[in-house]
């Protein structure tokens, strides 16, 4: 398994191949430090993850290309920052997990894990400025109401499970119905939250309102 790290800082780039050697058997990891050379590494060959540094020099918009050319190819994006605005965006423009740098290595560890397994990865945010301060959730957590929300309870679930990092294939496991019912329920959840992807989904989801 060849993962892509694209980081500009060398010290960074030897700390993270260490540990996802360590975490991941038989992965290899080719370091970069700009985004023209992680370019050039892509159109060699694909790996089956990238794990991009938002800081590296047009590092957004060779995230924005890699959605476009390479849809299926998931990419965790690795933050300096941890506002809601910066996970969106970056979440918008097609990453499938977002790292605050603040995060713990055991949490980028999780983060590639649920990444790998086709799931999404989005931490605990600050809320926006313009949001009530959101009280502590405990784990683990209730299935939310989402009261206003025009789902079934099945639905609601499902919407649940997404927040969790789920993949389709896990939660037709965890309900016991198969990976087509699930995509017609994600496709339901959507269109009820006005978003056109799942990690969209999984953000705005968490800053709606829990009964």
């Amino acid at each position: 398994m060849r993962i892509l790290l694209v980081d500009a800082f060398p010290m960074v780039r030897a700390a993270l191949t260490g540990l996802i050697e360590q975490h991941f058997a038989e992965a290899q990891v080719q370091g970069v430090d700009t985004a023209d050379a992680a370019r050039a590494a892509l159109a060699q060959n694909l790996p089956r993850l990238v794990l991009l540094d938002l800081r590296v020099e047009g590092g957004f918009e060779l995230l924005q290309q890699i959605h476009r050319e390479h849809l299926m190819l998931p990419v965790v994006v690795v933050s300096g920052r941890d506002e809601t605005e910066d996970a969106l965006r970056a979440l918008g423009a097609g990453a499938m997990g977002y790292v605050p740098e603040r995060s713990d290595l055991g949490t980028l560890v999780q983060a590639l894990h649920l990444v790998l397994a086709g799931g999404t990865y989005v931490p605990a945010l600050k809320p926006r400025a313009d949001d009530a301060p959101a009280p502590p959730v405990p784990a683990p957590t209730p299935v939310p109401d989402w009261a206003e929300l025009p789902l079934t309870p099945r639905q609601k679930h499902v919407l649940h499970l997404l927040t969790q990092g789920l993949s389709n294939k896990l939660i037709a496991r965890e309900l016991g119905v198969s990976v087509e019912t699930v995509k017609d329920h994600v496709a339901a959840v959507l269109k009820a939250l006005g978003v056109s992807s799942r990690t969209q989904a999984v953000v705005a989801a968490t800053q709606r309102p829990r009964r």
